[in-house]
């Protein structure tokens, strides 16, 4: 679920964001996704388990919004 919010994120800036902003609002998608991952595990009420799903939410949630950065990096040298 976080990994979709990181590529709605990344979508959603490249389309509505300024080139010179764009950094500033992948930063922005990436907080809101880690607040929102603790929220969401939190909200399941298990013990265990907690940290690895955390890792792998956020881990997802860098590796969408990285190469998104790349994507729009390229579009900027062309």
């Amino acid at each position: 679920m976080i990994w979709l919010v990181a590529v709605v994120c990344a979508v959603l800036t490249g389309a509505l964001v300024a080139p010179e902003n764009r950094l500033v609002w992948v930063s922005l998608s990436l907080a809101g996704c880690t607040i929102l991952t603790l929220a969401a595990q939190l909200s399941t009420g298990q013990k265990e388990g907690y940290v690895h799903r955390v890792t792998l939410s956020v881990v997802g949630a860098v590796t969408v919004l990285a190469a998104a950065t790349g994507v729009f990096a390229l579009n900027g040298l062309v």
